[in-house]
């Protein structure tokens, strides 16, 4: 009765709510129930439009090789799971598809299928598209499908962290078919879900409670988490409810303490949430018939793609500002993105504050004002090794105040290659073509190679910091190079072509 109305699966649940005077989210059934169920009743034409969507993936293959698709069809040889991504999707992945978000919270409103994107960050901050999937139910075949469709779109590859809603299919398909990967649930998605959950439950001390939770969640140390989740619990009377105790249960996959760790490319921070969470919009506003909507996304990519790339050309126009006069800054400066240099010179000012003292094993850094206490950090100068119990570069791979106090203190220049990861260098779309691009178009990758030299020479005029740098990794790359033998792919087609005649 309620389908026939038109109105959406959450407003059928609000509504069974107040009909059998439950609190919300204590019916004996969920969304994802009720949306499987209402799939069951369609009666579906097999030359309705997904036949139309399946034709059109063809046709866009037909056209550009490089797009993968991937599909299933039921018993009456109905479309039932589809997946797809672009060349320029894979292309991304291979560079920064290290930290990936996989959303399932929408659905495709055309065709009322639940809809999954996968997203990342690119080297610049900005939301890149790695793939799509639309699925007839939400289970765990269903999920293990899209996870081995999306490997194997991405060469096997799997992303070394993926964040997704809570869900339990979702949670066990990872397990199955992403075995090397870290899984954490969005904090966003979860903190969404707080007003209908604690609002009535709380009342006025509701606020208290989330910026304490928030407090708790930012936390670095596991036993400081679970003590201060105890007294949270006792504070405000929470003993017995049951979306506190899911929570608990479940903290090892939100809870930034158990995280540390793990490589999140920033993706956990408010700011990159909403981020990503506009791109996503994008697609969803794109559609109207689903047969038209993949080719909406790569419309969507496409002026994503355009708009990331304007938006990187301003940000390397931009003048960086030195706050420190250090070389360790310029020197970063130089070799990072502005996104990325920002976050880094961050944390250099406020390495100023803190004092370093040596001990028999390491270091302990902390805050000039502070007697005791204090993070730990590991240095070994020779092997250009530096870690910190912190752990915001596993993190963020970004390095934190600590261990940059210690490089000063310990009279270091530059930044050690490794803790400059690739992922935060100045790459730009040319270049990652350049390292990806095949061996018959000479003349292209040629080009390609002029055009970053003159960039090269460009950037490196502008200091004499950043010309001793350049002079001396170009004489290093040079003497690589000639070590290389000459007859590369190119002589060898020359010589099948001389063969021939």
């Amino acid at each position: 009765m309620f389908a026939k109305t038109g109105i959406s699966v959450q407003q059928m649940m609000r509504l069974m709510e107040l009909e059998k005077c439950v609190e919300p989210g204590y019916l004996p059934f969920t969304e994802k129930d009720v949306r499987n169920l209402l799939q069951s009743f369609r009666k579906l034409d097999p030359e309705d439009e997904s036949i139309d969507l399946l034709r059109m993936c063809r046709n866009i293959k037909d056209k550009d090789p490089n797009f993968r698709y991937e599909f299933t069809l039921d018993l009456n040889n109905r479309l039932e799971n589809i997946a797809w991504s672009y060349a320029s999707s894979v292309q991304a992945y291979e560079i920064f598809g290290d930290a990936v978000v996989f959303d399932t919270t929408h659905r495709l409103t055309a065709f009322d299928m639940p809809l999954g994107i996968w997203v990342g960050v690119n080297n610049y901050g900005m939301p890149c598209f790695f793939g799509c999937v639309l699925l007839r139910e939400e289970n765990l075949r269903s999920f293990s499908w899209a996870l081995k469709a999306f490997l194997g779109f991405m060469n096997g590859k799997a992303p070394q962290t993926i964040l997704t809603d809570q869900n339990i299919c979702l949670k066990d398909a990872i397990a199955m078919e992403m075995t090397t990967t870290k899984h954490a649930l969005c904090i966003w998605l979860i903190v969404a879900k707080f007003p209908s959950w604690f609002n009535a439950v709380l009342g006025e001390r509701y606020n208290e409670w989330k910026a304490e939770f928030y407090r708790l969640y930012n936390l670095e140390s596991i036993d400081e988490f679970e003590l201060g989740w105890r007294d949270m619990v006792n504070s405000f009377g929470l003993h017995t409810n049951r979306h506190v105790a899911n929570l608990f249960a479940l903290r090892s996959l939100w809870a930034l303490p158990y995280l540390r760790s793990h490589f999140f490319a920033g993706m956990t921070t408010t700011g990159q949430s909403k981020s990503i969470n506009a791109f996503i919009q994008r697609f969803l506003s794109a559609q109207t018939r689903l047969a038209h909507f993949v080719e909406q996304v790569a419309v969507a990519v496409d002026f994503k793609d355009q708009a990331g790339e304007q938006q990187t050309m301003q940000q390397n126009l931009q003048n960086i500002c030195l706050k420190t006069g250090a070389p360790m800054e310029s020197h970063a400066a130089a070799i990072l993105t502005p996104f990325a240099f920002s976050k880094l010179q961050e944390q250099l000012v406020l390495a100023a504050h803190y004092a370093s003292f040596q001990m028999e094993d390491g270091f302990i850094v902390r805050h000039h004002t502070k007697l005791e206490g204090g993070r730990k950090v590991f240095w070994v100068p020779r092997e250009g090794i530096i870690s910190c119990s912190c752990h915001q570069f596993e993190f963020s791979g970004i390095l934190c105040r600590h261990a940059l106090r210690v490089l000063s203190t310990g009279n270091c220049f530059q930044i050690p290659e490794r803790y400059l990861p690739l992922r935060w260098r100045r790459i730009s779309t040319s270049s990652t073509k350049l390292l990806q691009s095949t061996p018959s178009d000479h003349a292209e990758r040629v080009q390609l190679l002029q055009g970053m030299v003159s960039t090269l020479i460009t950037e490196s005029a502008k200091s004499k910091e950043r010309l001793d740098i350049a002079t001396e990794q170009v004489s290093i790359l040079l003497s690589r190079i000639r070590e290389q033998p000459i007859l590369t792919q190119v002589t060898r087609d020359i010589s099948a072509i001389h063969r021939n005649l």
